[in-house]
């Protein structure tokens, strides 16, 4: 953490021609004595006049009166500078800092409100811990008004904190009905009782926080109107005393650096980071401002870059936040040695840094620049004797292009680098067709829950062939979408939108559902299938998923076998001792459980031998390559032998022609799926070409690819 440096004690004069070596010459010489008539009496004239040794010390007395006077003047307007400026600093000090605790509860509480809306839509412990960690900065910043605000702030702070212990109250209870699906009763609590007390809250907290921050700039004008005074009245008080002009022009100089230092921090601490020393966000913003004023004028673009550190809270976790604080403050010299002078490089808060780019060429320029500095943060840290490996994701958004308002290109921004963070992307450019908040994907996502409603979704089905006998092992159940206007739509569109909505729950029961029944359907019809099923990376997180399945499985009473994600957003990745605890209750039900995608995942031996699963599926990317790069070959004969070794069957999808499926049978490999055999077909035609196969080589049915 940074602190701020001391101020420099005034300085003492000891010059000849001082205050005290003036007084102290006058007390030696001492007024002329009076004098004294022969006859030991003063004479009667001393009554009607004065000599000139009483005019003398006349004078000297009046001079000393004077020299009074000024050093009290010089002396009061010492102390009257000295007292206002560190009163006026001490109250622009204590307005600011109010002003930053009631930003930072208003901050918690627009975090407070989007957790919340969040959580209804997406509902999970990760979005729970951040609501409360939320909860906590909010807490905490009353706490900071309690401590340094008057006694009106100690009531308002105490009262907004029983007020949001009611909030949060009501608030866990719509939490549990968002947890039990209980939509009608969770729009009744937040109706009733959670959006009431919130927009209370709100209110208080924004009404206090403009409040204290027009407090807080009208301190600081207070500071300059000081320093206007104090240098008007500077020369009139030397005019007064030229004896004394050394010493008051010191003492004004003094202070002046004082001020000036004072209402200097003042500025720098209201629009800078205080740990990295970077221009925060009200600075980028302004900066932000001129830029696209000066683009607009000048016809050229500006751009925006949004870095985020990849697992910082692992180097938070694992050396502790004061290694963490001193990697950030090596973040900002790192990128600003790979900018021009003229880029500002910001810290927004926690490991987010933002690069504005006010003259960018156009989107392939901010891209390089992205990429660069992408670059520049690869190089390791040395932070206290540790080396320290850092990746970020970056999101890039230029004016015009993108948006042509501050707010606009921040919040692309924003989502341009979670794209990037949650593909592995590294550097991402906005584009609209991501963007969860446009009205087209937010028109789409409203038609997606009708459609659940509605059963417009339907399965089509892709064999499994057992290569050694040919016999079909088991089908695949793969969503589409049947929509009244746009016709068939595949998973690629709508899964992700599900996935970041809180739909992806009712959309893998469904299927799951769907699945079973048809299942039975063959099962009751003498040709039983061992169905399987795509999950989510975000159904790995759902504690509700076994229960779902085990009542499915219940009402059915057919098997069913799971394809496990094994990408980098799967839980396998992020969180993997809760999503094994979650396979290890599937596999307890009997479920048979598959990792999909081998090979191009991040699944790693260690966790392929602790999970409870029965088969690989090998990525079809490697199949679709293995003719044509003996490097992809060699990955899938290496795969297909650890597989055994391990005791699981293995499965390669993605097989198009009878050639791969030649050098499958060659490698060993167990169970060949992809379009050679058939696509994914619906259940009637599925049933139509299983009637017509005859033993012998599969052969490739009529149907649709994906």
């Amino acid at each position: 953490m940074s602190t701020r440096a001391g101020l420099p004690e005034p300085v003492v004069s000891s010059e000849p021609g001082s205050p005290t070596d003036l007084v102290d010459h006058e007390q030696i010489s001492g007024p002329a004595p009076a004098p004294r008539s022969d006859e030991g009496e003063i004479p009667d004239f001393r009554a009607v006049g004065v000599t000139s040794d009483d005019r003398i010390a006349l004078r000297s007395r009046f001079a000393g009166i004077g020299l009074v006077l000024v050093m009290f003047g010089v002396s009061t307007f010492a102390v009257w500078t000295s007292q206002a400026t560190s009163a006026a600093a001490r109250t622009a000090d204590v307005a600011s800092t109010l002003a930053d605790s009631y930003a930072q509860a208003a901050t918690a509480v627009a975090a407070e409100e989007s957790l919340e809306r969040k959580y209804r839509l997406e509902p999970g412990p990760g979005v729970r811990a951040r609501y409360d960690a939320a909860t906590g900065r909010l807490v905490t910043a009353f706490a900071l008004v309690a401590r340094d605000g008057d006694q009106a702030d100690r009531a308002r702070a105490t009262a907004l904190l029983g007020q949001h212990r009611v909030y949060l109250a009501a608030i866990s209870r719509m939490f549990t009905l968002v947890d039990k699906g209980d939509n009608p009763a969770v729009l009744k609590v937040d109706a009733g009782e959670v959006d009431p007390q919130f927009r209370s809250i709100q209110q208080a907290v924004d009404a206090a926080a403009v409040a204290h921050h027009q407090e807080s700039v009208a301190e600081l004008s207070h500071l300059r109107r000081l320093e206007t005074v104090i240098s008007r009245l500077t020369p009139l008080v030397f005019l007064l005393g030229l004896l004394l002009a050394a010493l008051l022009m010191s003492v004004t100089r003094v202070h002046r650096r004082l001020l000036d230092r004072e209402r200097s921090n003042a500025l720098h601490d209201s629009t800078h980071d205080a740990l990295t020393g970077l221009p925060n966000r009200a600075l980028l913003y302004d900066r932000f401002v001129q830029a696209l004023t000066a683009a607009s004028r000048a016809g050229t673009t500006a751009g925006l870059l949004l870095i985020d550190l990849d697992r910082f809270k692992e180097i938070n976790d694992t050396f502790g936040h004061r290694y963490g604080d001193a990697l950030l403050t090596q973040i900002g010299p790192r990128l600003r040695l790979a900018l021009p002078k003229a880029d500002t490089v910001a810290r927004l808060g926690g490991d987010e840094f933002a690069i504005l780019l006010p003259d960018i060429g156009d989107l392939h320029d901010a891209m390089a620049v992205a990429v660069q500095l992408r670059e520049a943060l690869e190089k390791p840290f040395l932070v206290e004797g540790v080396v320290l490996d850092v990746e970020a994701s970056v999101g890039v958004v230029l004016s015009g292009e993108h948006g042509t308002d501050p707010e606009t290109l921040l919040q692309r921004a924003d989502i341009a680098m979670y794209v990037a963070k949650g593909q592995n992307l590294g550097v991402f450019a906005y584009d609209p067709s991501v963007d969860g908040h446009s009205p087209a994907r937010l028109a789409l996502l409203g038609e997606l829950r009708r459609a659940l409603n509605l059963g417009q979704l339907v399965l089509h089905y892709q064999p499994k062939v057992s290569i050694r006998t040919s016999e079909v092992v088991g089908a695949e159940a793969l969503v589409r979408w049947q929509h009244d206007d746009r016709g068939m739509i595949l998973p690629d569109t709508f899964i992700p939108l599900a996935e970041h909505s809180g739909l992806i729950g009712p959309l893998t029961s469904y299927v799951l559902g769907a699945a079973l029944s048809q299942a039975r359907v063959w099962m009751d019809g003498g040709r039983p299938l061992m169905v399987s099923v795509n999950l989510s990376a975000s159904n790995l997180l759902d504690e509700r998923l076994p229960q779902q399945v085990a009542d499915l499985l219940a009402t059915h009473g057919v098997p069913v076998l799971l394809n496990v994600p094994a990408t980098t957003e799967s839980a396998l990745m992020t969180e993997p001792d809760r999503a094994r605890r979650l396979l290890e209750a599937l596999s307890s039900l009997g479920v048979r459980l598959s990792i999909d995608d081998f090979g191009a995942g991040y699944t790693s031996l260690g966790q392929l031998k602790s999970l409870p699963v029965s088969e690989l599926k090998i990525d079809k990317s490697f199949i679709l390559n293995m003719r044509i790069d003996p490097s992809d070959a060699m990955i899938v004969q290496s795969i297909i032998e650890l597989g055994h070794n391990l005791g699981l069957a293995i499965v390669a999808e993605g097989v198009e022609t009878a050639a791969v499926l030649t050098d499958l049978t060659a490698f060993g490999c167990d169970i060949a799926q992809g379009n050679h055999l058939s696509p994914p077909v619906p259940a009637t035609a599925f049933d139509s070409w299983l009637a017509g196969r005859s033993p012998g080589p599969p052969q490739t049915p009529a149907g649709p690819a994906r």
